[in-house]
């Protein structure tokens, strides 16, 4: 029987999988737990549903833990991401208590078993604190930060470093993220499964049953963008980029699809400006998927003329690499994560605005000998750089570092 890792030996090559073999070697006989605040929903659980049972292949005794919280506390922490990718948030004292007593009742319910782990990672600031109340912890525990945090509102980062510099580690996804706290930083950025529904190859005959059920008219140009409701997806600009683009492209149709994640409160409130700026357009289509849909966005991105991920702040966006493993050219925000995946005028076009979104979607419409080759290009550079099996090298990397030391280490200041 094939496992799990010998099935991407035909795409990354056997040298990759032997090499995590070897890493994991002085690994077999610890037990390491991921906690975060949802199961469903967003990048960090779909990194997670792959890399924890990875893990556990490579014999790794891996867990995954979720904490629990009430709306206040997802609304807390909402405002923490928010405040962290730059926004002035102002955090009611009440809200900060709730955010901490949530983390203390849920440290009694972990306690057992994470004081006894030897490597916790703790992802994002919503279970941040659960240090604080675990004090007599016996293995190391990493913070993963997967925010864009570049320019943090500095009174909410203030409040936050005094749960995250206890850690004995940090993990950002760029260097620019990183953030003067007292312990070691570590780079990784995230990556996709390449054999996840969301991006294995699909028939055309899939492909078309998919768009068609949908209503989408395959005869005709579409653009997409594929992410959450929020507002720093900036799913508005979109729309305006769309119609600059529709005046030069009269065909033209829109796709937004996206879902929300349980841990995030203002995903309605943004659906329904979506909503308003589309105002009726019947070539503008509103797909609101569950968090399972994952055939769906496989076939829209390979079905979509143009695809954007127009964020004005983004951690990374594996919606961005998704689309450029499927050989697709992303028109992206000029911002954190799509600057490492999006090289301007190779695997894509870095924008700063809708009317340039509109540019650059006029270019690749008219130019699609360029479009291919762009894709190409994208497809290549996923492969190298933003694998699944990339990550769990440096993942694995990571934790012999910190169980063993190691005297050649690059730390940042």
């Amino acid at each position: 029987m094939t496992t799990m890792l010998e099935q991407y030996s035909d795409i990354v090559g056997c040298e990759v999988i032997d090499q995590l073999h070897q890493l994991v070697k002085p690994l077999k006989n610890i037990s390491v737990a991921h906690v975060n605040s949802t199961r469903q929903g967003g990048g960090v659980a779909e990194i997670l549903h792959k890399l924890v049972p990875l893990k556990r292949e490579l014999g790794i005794d891996t867990e995954w833990y979720i904490i629990k919280g009430n709306p206040d506390f997802f609304k807390c922490t909402k405002s923490f991401h928010n405040a962290l990718q730059g926004n002035m948030v102002e955090i009611p004292r009440s809200m900060l208590e709730t955010y901490e007593k949530t983390n203390a009742e849920n440290s009694e319910k972990l306690k057992s078993v994470l004081e006894e782990t030897d490597i916790v990672f703790i992802h994002d600031p919503q279970p941040a604190p659960l240090l604080h109340f675990l004090p007599k912890r016996k293995g190391k525990w990493i913070w993963r930060c997967h925010i864009d945090a570049n320019r943090p509102f500095r009174p909410v980062w203030k409040y936050l470093r005094n749960f995250t510099k206890d850690y004995d580690a940090s993990i950002f996804s760029l260097a620019d993220f990183a953030q003067e706290l007292p312990h070691r930083q570590y780079l990784i950025p995230p990556s996709i499964d390449p054999l996840s529904e969301k991006n294995i190859d699909l028939e055309p005959r899939e492909v078309e049953a998919i768009i068609s059920e949908i209503g989408i008219d395959t005869g005709r140009p579409i653009m997409l963008q594929v992410s959450r409701y929020d507002t720093f997806k900036d799913p508005v600009g979109v729309i305006n980029a769309y119609r600059l683009t529709k005046k030069f492209v009269p065909t033209l149709q829109l796709i937004l699809a996206g879902g929300d994640a349980s841990d995030d409160p203002e995903s309605k409130t943004v659906l329904d400006e979506v909503h308003m700026a589309a105002n009726n357009d019947i070539d503008i289509h509103i797909l609101l998927l569950p968090a399972n849909a994952h055939r769906v966005i496989n076939a829209l991105q390979r079905t979509a003329d143009i695809i954007l991920q127009k964020s004005i702040r983004e951690g990374f966006g594996l919606t961005v690499t998704e689309a450029m493993w499927k050989g697709k050219p992303v028109i992206g925000g000029d911002t954190g994560g799509i600057r490492i995946q999006v090289v301007n005028h190779h695997t894509g076009f870095l924008v700063k605005s809708p009317e340039g979104a509109a540019l650059r979607a006029r270019y690749l419409l008219f130019h699609r000998d360029k479009l291919r080759e762009m894709g190409e290009k994208a497809r290549s550079f996923v492969k190298d750089n933003f694998l699944i099996t990339r990550h769990l090298r440096e993942y694995l990397t990571l934790m012999v570092s910190m169980l063993y030391g190691s005297g050649d280490r690059i730390e940042l200041e």
